[in-house]
């Protein structure tokens, strides 16, 4: 097995061919390999099968893919796509002597090739880690791959932000490593500019971008701050997380993003430890994480110090192992209590599934709470909206019954991120919010994606139904269109205007 010092693991090479000692994320991930308990002679992955072909990353990637094979054809290199869980979903390659090598070692769809399974791999590493990643031939961890560079790059889809997986291809060991992850890099973003080409209509989030922040008293978090009146649904989640964490518990508070978790937990630990100042750290894009931990971490060891660290299921797993030695730390330096026992360290972590809090963190946590999407407790829209509007004006706003009504009705699918920036933008324009100061697409209730043409077409339409004393007819005259073809129109499109 493969000696895990710097000392002895310093076998890979630069690009000019001089020895280079491998970095901390190499070298985690060779650990991580051990522990996963991978053969370090010949990988043994798992068979999972013929994965599903349907989803709109698999069908991007794959348009993508083969059109960078057609150039390629004649290159002893193999075009790969693999899910979030390392299961290759399809292989291109012109050379035959390569992919029947790649047969030997199971390189091949329907095998898994996460570091669990395979260990040190480039497609395995960029998805733990979420980076772009290059694997030379003695970087891996397994005897039988080190034949072979692999470039990967993990794709996320451009609208939720989620990892979907990756593209990877792979060469002999004596090809040029540096060009072949610019091929790697360039698939991947032209997959995720296609599969936001093809979301009709929905926009792109931006990445994560991190931040440290001190929660005040009269603030839970930035452009949160309390609503006292919610559903039993938050506060059933409330006084739980309350509970655990007074007792010296770790929390996890998961759920969609958006829906509240860091400030469910912000307000839990305000609760169970009254007199602590309470440290909210989200996690950042994974280059940055190294000054965001060396920012923040610190922080764990100081007495009357809570800490939440957000998203920690998008930190990569080199990170994950970091952040777990700090706490591991922090805690054997805290004082003794009066009865002779190690003092609890106050902390939790937010997650969109418990299953995705990368390990060991996960092994740390001792409550999971689950905090229900914003369409899943309606009541608490109306005491949401509300307490924007008057954060926004530093006044109580008042709203009509039509616009309660639209408010009500909508799915919000981001949570309460979209329906702060809808009432934030709403309460600017005036004292009374209406339907008129809604954006359009809260008032079509279309359950399928519409075209960029629909999305003109039904909010010109809205526009004109949410003018003051506004009828069907008036707004069919002002469109230039018949009072039928109106009709017909807020039919196909879903809209719905609240008396």
């Amino acid at each position: 097995m493969p000696n895990k010092d710097e000392g002895n693991v310093s076998r890979a090479h630069d690009d000019g061919g001089q020895l280079a000692t491998p970095d901390k994320r190499l070298l985690a991930s060779w650990q991580r390999s051990e522990e996963y308990g991978v053969s370090a002679e010949g990988v043994d992955p798992t068979w999972s099968g013929s994965a599903g072909n349907d989803s709109l990353f698999f069908q991007c990637g794959q348009e993508v893919l083969t059109g960078l094979y057609s150039t390629l054809a004649n290159e002893p290199v193999s075009l790969m796509l693999t899910d979030a869980n390392g299961l290759l979903l399809n292989r291109f390659s012109g050379d035959t002597s390569l992919l029947q090598a790649l047969d030997k070692v199971h390189l091949a769809p329907g095998f898994a090739f996460s570091e669990r399974d395979a260990g040190t791999n480039g497609m395995g590493l960029a998805l733990a880690d979420r980076v772009p990643t290059l694997v030379r031939a003695e970087e891996h961890y397994s005897a039988s791959l080190r034949t072979y560079t692999c470039a990967a790059v993990p794709v996320f889809d451009p609208v939720s932000g989620l990892l979907e997986g990756s593209v990877n291809i792979t060469t002999w060991s004596r090809s040029f490593p540096q060009l072949l992850l610019a091929l790697a890099e360039s698939a991947a973003g032209n997959t995720s500019a296609l599969m936001l080409s093809r979301s009709q209509g929905r926009k792109g989030k931006p990445g994560p971008k991190g931040g440290v922040f001190r929660i005040q008293r009269d603030k839970l978090e930035p452009a949160a701050g309390t609503v006292r009146k919610m559903s039993s649904a938050w506060t059933n989640a409330l006084e739980q997380a309350a509970r655990d964490l007074a007792a010296g518990r770790v929390v996890a508070a998961v759920g969609e993003h958006g829906t509240g978790r860091a400030t469910l937990l912000a307000q839990a630990l305000r609760q169970a430890h009254p007199g602590s100042r309470i440290i909210s750290a989200a996690a950042p894009a994974p280059g940055d994480v190294d000054a965001w931990l060396s920012l923040w971490a610190p922080e764990l060891a100081k007495p009357a110090t809570a800490v939440i660290v957000e998203n920690v299921d998008r930190l990569p797993a080199w990170a994950a192992q970091e952040l777990y030695a700090h706490v591991y730390s922090a805690v054997r330096s805290l004082p003794l209590s009066r009865s002779g026992s190690p003092q609890a360290l106050a902390w939790a972590v937010t997650a969109a599934r418990h299953s995705d809090i990368p390990q060991p963190l996960a092994g740390m946590v001792d409550t999971v709470i689950s905090v229900p999407a914003l369409r899943e407790r309606g009541e608490d829209v109306l005491h949401l909206a509300r307490y924007v509007a008057r954060q926004t004006r530093l006044r109580e706003i008042s709203f009509t019954g039509a616009a309660e009504r639209a408010l009500s009705a909508h799915s919000w699918p981001d949570n309460i991120d979209e329906l702060f920036t809808v009432i934030h933008a709403a309460a600017v324009q005036t004292e009374t919010i209406d339907v008129r100061h809604l954006p359009a697409y809260l008032l079509g209730g279309s359950s399928r994606h519409l075209s960029r043409i629909e999305v003109v077409e039904r909010d010109e339409i809205i526009r004109s139904l949410s003018k003051q004393g506004a009828t069907v007819s008036g707004a069919a005259a002002e469109l230039g269109i018949s009072r039928a073809t109106i009709y017909r129109r807020m039919g196909r499109l879903g809209i719905t205007i609240p008396k």
